[in-house]
């Protein structure tokens, strides 16, 4: 089985977590990211691809493109954007888009785990992504997007999860990409 962890999450502050939301990185290219960030100083694609605050003839590759990602990131923290929880906790989201939900648990996973097969790997990745990405996070110092696992069905779990998502989330948005998403629904570790 695998090994989950609470931990202390930094998230955007009430105010700001409309603006913050972005796709992942890997569903735009950078024309597509720098033209969904114009003019929001807030997006996190500042922060995971941000190749967006260079001119377009710059190698996305460069070091120089990481680091702007970690100043860009250590800005939203320093400028009160992001703040961290003081008590560790498992996190749950919950999603909805064309009329369809999916909740699921935001925590930490042991490396191992993946590495002994105990996590499936669920896709051939490529190369080139999954170098761009180690690079972002050994100069950035964090996993800024979280990886998706799923799960046997667990009754046990999915009842903690509709009880705690039944109560008030702290962050209700709706996206102007068209989804709708209630997070930040905490379970402190007990």
């Amino acid at each position: 089985m695998a090994i989950i962890k609470a931990f202390r999450g930094l998230r955007p502050v009430k105010e700001k977590v409309q603006l913050v939301a972005s796709r992942p990185y890997d569903v735009l290219n950078t024309a597509e990211a720098k033209q969904e960030a114009e003019g929001n100083p807030y997006s996190f694609l500042h922060v995971v691809k941000p190749e967006i605050n260079f001119p377009e003839d710059q190698n996305p590759y460069a070091p120089e493109i990481y680091k702007k990602g970690k100043e860009n990131f250590d800005l939203f923290v320093e400028n009160g954007v992001f703040f961290q929880d003081e008590k560790e906790c498992l996190y749950i989201y919950r999603l909805t888009m064309n009329g369809k939900s999916q909740a699921g648990i935001v925590a930490a996973a042991a490396i191992d785990d993946y590495f002994n097969n105990v996590i499936k790997k669920h896709e051939l990745t490529r190369p080139d992504k999954e170098e761009d990405r180690k690079k972002h996070v050994r100069v950035s110092e964090m996993n800024a997007e979280p990886v998706f696992f799923a799960y046997p069905a667990a009754a046990a779990l999915d009842e903690i999860v509709e009880a705690t998502v039944a109560g008030e989330a702290a962050y209700d948005f709706s996206a102007k990409t068209g989804y709708a998403m209630s997070c930040g629904w905490s379970m402190t570790k007990r």
